[in-house]
């Protein structure tokens, strides 16, 4: 097996168990301290992507330049350096981001967040936990990155797999044996991050190239490196603006308790980017390679392989979930009250979450080109344009006008984004990613997850529908896939494997 393979393999069940890791305990979350503590956890996930708006591109950068380096001879000592003046640098601002949300937790708890049950006092010390969480967390990202730029990739699931593992599965326990409180679940939480991101650090410099010479901070490395590292980071603020937008808005003119729906809904809706991670952290180093060495015929097949293999991973699973949001959400929580007043809401951010996703592909296209311009110009028009909307929608139409915002958005980045890039990249491919990269499965995977609506009834006990909604995702799954040229052909030639072995 190539190490391409490899590597989505290992994404694909690392993102995937890390996915399900944090899918399987909402219930006992919620069932141990309450849907207005999990609304805390709502806001946590939001903080922490807010804090992504310090990043200014680093990580991203730190990826490209780890896989451009590794394939270019005598960078050894280089490649340490960059290392070393990009950490202290990214260190530094995770120190500033802990102290920030430590010192605004008076002013969430006091004049942010609406509780009805929990106590300004209980949510002033959550939020203060959260902020030595996110110090500690915020580094992970740049050493992952590091390490998905070296295609160390098999490594970096085995450690996130074993952390996922123990954050969801010690905090249940924590809950349960010692203190079902906010504050208890969030102190177990800075121990995970700890130990989690003390590993990565540890791994990432074992697998960088040795010299036999310290790594040293070296100002001048980032003369190379600073307009991606813009682009990117210019890139990264208007998407996080974007997609946290709503959630902004929504926890401040909501009850507590109803930005806990909204955050359920948004953790499930936003769980396709744990199928499309893997794909574009495996894929998006070898773009860079192939664009480094100038073979635009490699870089043509893989783009479109890439992209075929995404819309199979993504769409049939998004559809499905979509189609049949309060009979999933029914048999996960057990209560159908949550499942009222969460489905709604989750079938329409997972179509928007949908589309979001098979576009990782065509933007790590225009990352590995180093071409930041496009997408940071269509971010920066997205936000002229959908904020205020966001804004309009929320107060005229609530949760529901915030997530249909999120649909649109996408929508839009489909449609207009893709002809653009084509203008630029792969000139003569535009037609061909529109129609076999994504019609072709979309239309099918609609097709067979609708026909299944007119066979469910609400008779069905809870064990009946789950086989049948099981069906339905496999014959979704099996009929996309063979009827995509790609994964049809990939799926014949094991066929072929297996028949001639």
């Amino acid at each position: 097996m190539s190490l391409l393979k490899q590597n989505i393999s290992a994404n694909l069940f690392g993102n995937g168990w890390q996915a399900l890791m944090g899918l399987v305990f909402v219930p006992l979350y919620i069932k141990f301290m309450g849907v207005e503590s999990f609304g805390l956890v709502g806001i946590f996930a939001m903080l922490q992507v807010m804090a992504g708006l310090l990043d200014m591109g680093l990580s991203g950068t730190l990826n490209r330049e780890m896989a451009r380096l590794s394939v270019l001879p005598g960078k050894e000592q280089e490649v340490r350096n960059l290392v070393r003046t990009l950490e202290i640098i990214y260190w530094g601002i995770a120190l500033v981001i802990g102290i920030a949300v430590i010192a605004a937790s008076p002013f969430i708890a006091h004049q942010w967040v609406r509780a009805e049950q929990l106590s300004s006092a209980t949510i002033g010390q959550a939020v203060l936990i959260m902020g030595f969480i996110i110090m500690l967390q915020w580094p992970i990202s740049f050493y992952a990155s590091g390490l998905m730029g070296l295609q160390r990739q098999i490594l970096l699931n085995g450690i996130n797999i074993g952390m996922s593992t123990l954050r969801g599965g010690g905090a249940v326990l924590v809950l349960w044996l010692i203190s079902p409180t906010i504050q208890a679940f969030f102190l177990w939480q800075i121990v995970i991050s700890v130990i989690h991101t003390f590993l990565l650090t540890l791994f990432f410099w074992l697998s960088l190239p040795p010299t036999g010479n310290p790594a040293v901070f070296q100002k001048q490395l980032l003369k190379g490196i600073w307009r991606f590292a813009a682009g990117i980071g210019g890139t990264t603020i208007l998407g996080i603006i974007l997609t946290q937008m709503d959630k902004i808005i929504l926890s401040k003119m909501l009850s507590l308790e109803m930005f806990g729906y909204y955050a359920l809904a948004s953790l499930i809706a936003m769980s396709p980017l744990r199928l499309s991670g893997p794909m574009f952290a495996s894929i998006y180093p070898r773009f860079t390679q192939l664009v480094s060495l100038d073979e635009q015929e490699g870089l043509k097949q893989l783009y479109h392989k890439g992209c075929q293999f995404m819309a199979v991973l993504i769409l049939p699973v998004s559809i499905v979930v979509a189609l049949y949001s309060y009979e999933i959400i029914l048999l996960w929580t057990q209560n159908s009250v949550t499942a009222g007043r969460s489905h709604l809401l989750v079938s329409i951010l997972i179509c928007g979450t949908a589309l979001n996703a098979i576009m990782h592909l065509p933007h790590a296209l225009q990352w590995s080109f180093g071409w930041t311009r496009l997408s940071f110009f269509r971010d920066l028009v997205a936000v002229g344009l959908f904020v205020p909307l966001i804004i309009y929608m929320t107060a005229n139409y609530g949760a529901i006008g915030a997530a249909s915002v999120w649909l649109i958005l996408n929508v839009g980045y489909v449609l207009f984004e893709v002809p653009l890039m084509h203008r630029r990249l792969l000139r003569a491919e535009k037609w061909r990613w529109y129609w076999q990269d994504v019609l072709i499965p979309l239309a099918v995977a609609l097709v067979i997850a609708v026909s299944g609506k007119f066979f469910i009834n609400a008779s069905m006990t809870q064990f009946t529908l789950l086989i049948y909604l099981s069906i339905i995702s496999a014959l979704t799954l099996a009929v996309t896939a063979i009827i995509t040229p790609v994964t049809r052909a990939w799926i014949f030639g094991q066929l072929l494997k297996i028949k001639s072995a």
